[in-house]
């Protein structure tokens, strides 16, 4: 009876386990499929809306910066690394939109072509410009990249 009682708990443990790769999705999906319908001097703002939704960030300026994001994390099988994180997909999608709601200007960066981007330690900036937002932006996306978590200890 106890052997029974012992084989009927291990296969309820066993069955219970789930060795499927869990997968968190932050933002719009397939971002760099849908980016490539966006014309520029082509495209307005309801093709954009309708496409993509709302954007994750707008900024305004001489014209309007809107910036979607699309973020994919899974969490590894447990045998493989521990259940640590993986940063799978890091699209970052930045639409430049006139006055007239028309778009003049697109940049879709993956995590690939974000690694390339050279950073500035240190400089003097004279003026508040649009390179700057963009500049803190995709920094703090670099250290959500490093750091998923915000476990690491700061210095």
């Amino acid at each position: 009876m106890k052997k029974i009682f012992l084989l009927l708990i291990i296969s309820l443990t066993l069955t219970s386990c789930n060795l499927k790769k869990v997968e968190k999705h932050h933002g719009v999906h397939f971002l760099d499929k849908k980016q490539v319908q966006l014309v520029v001097n082509k495209s307005n703002t309801n093709d954009i809306i309708s496409l993509l939704g709302s954007p994750s960030t707008k900024s305004t300026f001489d014209n309007d910066l809107w910036i979607y994001i699309e973020r994919k994390i899974d969490h590894s099988l447990i045998a493989k690394s521990l259940g640590q994180e993986n940063l799978i997909v890091n699209n970052v999608l930045v639409l430049e939109v006139s006055n007239k709601g028309i778009l003049k200007r697109k940049e879709f960066h993956n995590l690939n072509s974000m690694k390339k981007i050279k950073f500035v330690e240190r400089g003097v900036a004279s003026e508040y410009k649009k390179t700057k937002f963009i500049y803190d932006f995709l920094s703090s996306v670099r250290q959500k990249i490093n750091d998923p978590l915000g476990k690491r200890q700061r210095n």
